[in-house]
């Protein structure tokens, strides 16, 4: 187990809002121009809007919108960089409760937690505001920390000593 050198601190409610307001420039960046692209497709092939094959274009639009945030968050969170690009600009990682790197697996948890956070009426995403640890629904529920980069530090334990007890791996 690591031992802690410093306590860590914890990104507050509105340094996350400003993160998150950073990386929906991003997003807004990417998928208005693709949005324009299917729009203007979708007027000129002629087709009623109402109709069952525009219902599923927009559906599968939908449905990319979300697999591509989902991307977007766990890759980037379970990269080293451990955030977003909104995180890494205003100098955040997301950790696991004891400061290191999060698995894949755990982001993509923390991602639909988000969803989740969300459509509580964005409860979930208030509760940061409010936690001792600055933890939204979906950080408890993934046990995951936003931290400041560089302030929550650990060091090894010491090895442990072979010699004691008298057996060659310590068993004794």
């Amino acid at each position: 187990m690591f031992q802690p050198l410093s306590a860590p601190s914890y990104a507050g409610f509105w340094l996350r809002v400003l993160a998150s307001f950073i990386d929906s420039l991003i997003s807004c960046a990417v998928f208005f121009p693709l949005g324009i692209g299917v729009g203007l497709l979708m007027v000129a092939s002629g087709s009623d809007p109402n109709s069952a094959d525009m219902l599923l274009v927009r559906l599968s639009i939908n449905g990319l919108s979300i697999v591509a945030g989902w991307l977007y968050y766990s890759l980037c969170e379970s990269s080293s960089w451990q955030g977003t690009v909104g995180k890494k600009v205003l100098g955040l990682r997301v950790t696991d409760l004891d400061g290191r790197r999060i698995s894949f697996v755990n982001a993509t948890g923390r991602y639909f937690g988000k969803i989740l956070s969300g459509l509580i009426l964005g409860i979930g995403f208030i509760m940061v505001a409010f936690t001792e640890r600055k933890q939204g629904l979906h950080d408890i529920m993934a046990s995951t920390l936003v931290v400041k980069a560089g302030e929550f530090q650990y060091q090894l334990p010491p090895p442990p000593d072979f010699r004691s007890g008298g057996g060659t791996l310590g068993l004794g």
